[in-house]
């Protein structure tokens, strides 16, 4: 047989764009769309592209089949015991590597929604945690279920602390529960929850909507968010005043002020 009829033959990731949108898909089903190699190599590929792709405006991440991601593909790593340094060396450039991926996502220029149907664990759960924005339908199910298993996710709770209030991450940590869809909106993993089957067309409506505003804008206000949460207040305060002077005298925002003053819809420069 031909290798490129194979199933796996298939790209691990998918990408399609419209109106300003590139939807990214995880395309690992029969094996639950692990954080494998291929698929951390696919994913930095593609963010990589993406942040040089002045047409983007938005990005939005999904998953094909009945589970978003199981995080690391356990049975790849168990290999690498055989190593002589029992996979050491492995192990730490595999958990570099996710965690450059995920530092990617919130890094990229363009804003990224999670689209999530069934189970998000581990360092799947973690890449939710990292996007942007995420939207849930109502069967998704989130879970950090390494304290099961005696490996504690601790890769993934440097996200989760960054988007829940420390009970609830540690909550998700120490139990390794599965958190139901309105669960994890309450908790702040998630923004909202849709019917089942519903997640990919709300969030690219949630994409849409961005689309729509300046793209230099929302760069600059994506930088800047992520910037000043790792600051003190004093600090924060004055790296945002910063920025929002620079904001004030770039083109949209003569443009925008302009605009609302005149009662008009504005025009935005091209990215």
């Amino acid at each position: 047989m031909n290798a490129h009829h194979k199933p796996d033959a298939a790209p691990v990731l998918l990408r399609e764009d419209a109106g300003g949108i590139a939807t990214l898909t995880l395309n690992r089903p029969q094996s639950r769309n692990p954080l494998s190699e291929a698929m951390l190599a696919a994913l930095a590929e593609a963010f990589t592209a993406i942040a040089a792709d002045r047409s983007v405006r938005v990005v939005v991440l999904s998953a094909a089949g009945p589970v978003f991601s199981a995080g690391h593909d356990l049975k790849e790593m168990s290999a690498h015991r055989a190593d002589a340094d029992r996979g050491r060396a492995y192990f730490t450039d595999i958990l570099g590597r996710c965690s450059g991926v995920m530092q990617q996502v919130m890094n990229l220029p363009q804003p990224v929604i999670a689209a999530v149907e069934g189970t998000a664990t581990a360092a799947g759960c973690q890449l939710v945690a990292s996007c942007d924005l995420a939207v849930a339908g109502a069967e998704a199910r989130f879970c950090t279920p390494g304290v099961h298993i005696g490996l504690f996710c601790s890769t993934p709770m440097v996200a989760l602390s960054r988007n829940l209030a420390a009970k609830h991450a540690l909550e998700m940590l120490l139990l390794g529960e599965m958190v139901p869809a309105e669960e994890a909106a309450r908790m702040g993993l998630v923004n909202r929850v849709v019917a089942a089957g519903q997640a990919l067309a709300e969030a690219q409506r949630l994409a849409a909507v961005i689309a729509s505003k300046s793209p230099a804008t929302v760069k600059i206000g994506k930088r800047a968010f992520y910037e000043q949460r790792e600051m003190g207040l004093a600090a924060a305060y004055d790296h945002a005043a910063a920025v929002m002077v620079e904001n004030m005298l770039a083109r949209d925002a003569e443009e925008g002020i302009g605009a609302f003053m005149e009662k008009r819809a504005p025009v935005w420069r091209e990215p």
